[in-house]
């Protein structure tokens, strides 16, 4: 009798590992910075593999698939992975493969970089393709930028690593809260309630205890919902419980751009983004304001930013004036985050500009 097969979950990560990778596991010594895009691993066995890093969409069609898998059958035995901002990783264990992969790649017209002082891949969210509560077009809004930065992808130019994240909506798949450059679609008005549909489509009782902040309540008399805009956060909750409550709107929703957010621990604390731009409109397919705003944002930390400072460590030296009179961003009541406690956490020198 055969044997059954009972557990159907992700396979053994060494069954894909290139071999010579699975000899050395956990031998690794360290790691050099060969060229933009490219990573030299060396073991202490001697043993090297090199990582050609790739931009790539995140989307990708079957075909894009089979085409990166054909490289790397013809150059790394059939080994490539994805990392965790969306790159493609080709596992080299021959270097005089490394050019002729490169021309390959290059002729397809796919970039190598986004390694060490880059912009690596954007990491972002589902956008207009997939997600019911989107705000604006990750993908699409993603693509306009990169294809702007990439001169900053393919080359390590920067003061330091760059992580930009694009979060669709305010739920923030998209981890926005801790990216060096980060923005996030916005709706600005109150779900429009269809009270006709409402009763017949969701469970009111649902629709209440989706709203963080206790805007909406039930109407006995419309066997619906009421919504207080004062209290309304534009989240789009209710829509996910409820499709008769749609919150999209296109001449108001649009992106948010916060700045100054990491997770690494290197030479400072991981940070907090704050908010530098609160609203751009959108204007598809290429979102001109954004994708400006952003160049611009990328533009001015470079030629100020200190050697191995990351975007909110050369904030936090400047100081925030400073940051908004470098951008050109204008400060407004948007940017206070607090008023509750704002006797305490307002700045109150002298020197305080506004």
């Amino acid at each position: 009798m055969s044997e059954v097969r009972t557990d159907f979950g992700p396979p053994y990560f060494k069954d894909l590992m290139p071999p010579m990778m699975v000899e050395n596991y956990g031998k690794w010594a360290f790691h050099e910075n060969v060229q933009p895009g490219v990573l030299k691993h060396v073991s202490e066995t001697g043993a090297a593999v090199w990582s050609v890093r790739v931009g790539s969409p995140r989307l990708l069609a079957i075909d894009t698939i089979r085409e990166m898998c054909d490289l790397a059958d013809k150059y790394c035995g059939g080994h490539l992975r994805f990392t965790s901002r969306h790159n493609i990783e080709f596992l080299v264990t021959a270097e005089s493969n490394i050019k002729p992969l490169i021309a390959d790649l290059k002729a397809k017209g796919w970039p190598v970089g986004g390694t060490n002082n880059a912009i690596s891949n954007i990491v972002h969210t589902q956008g207009w393709i997939h997600c019911h509560s989107a705000a604006t077009d990750a993908s699409a809004l993603v693509k306009s930028i990169m294809d702007e930065m990439i001169p900053y992808f393919e080359s390590e130019k920067l003061p330091a690593k760059l992580r930009i994240a694009v979060a669709c909506c305010l739920n923030m798949c998209g981890a926005i809260h801790c990216s060096d450059i980060a923005l996030v679609g916005i709706h600005r008005t109150p779900p429009q309630v269809d009270h006709d549909r409402l009763s017949k489509t969701c469970e009111i009782p649902n629709i209440v205890a989706a709203c963080p902040t206790a805007a909406i309540r039930p109407d006995p008399k419309t066997k619906s919902v009421v919504v207080n805009e004062e209290k309304c956060m534009y989240c789009g909750n209710c829509f996910t419980v409820c499709p008769s409550m749609p919150i999209a709107n296109p001449k108001n929703d649009g992106v948010a751009i916060f700045v100054g957010g990491k997770v690494s621990n290197a030479r400072h604390a991981p940070m907090f983004s704050r908010l530098a731009i609160p609203y751009l409109p959108n204007n598809p397919p290429r979102w001109d304001e954004t994708v400006a705003a952003v160049k611009n944002l990328v533009e001015v930390y470079a030629a100020n930013a200190q050697k191995g400072e990351r975007y909110g460590e050369w904030i936090e030296r400047i100081g925030w004036e400073r940051f908004f009179s470098l951008t050109g961003i204008p400060f407004t009541d948007k940017h206070i985050d607090d008023f509750r406690f704002a006797p305490t956490t307002f700045r109150t020198a002298a020197t305080f500009k506004w």
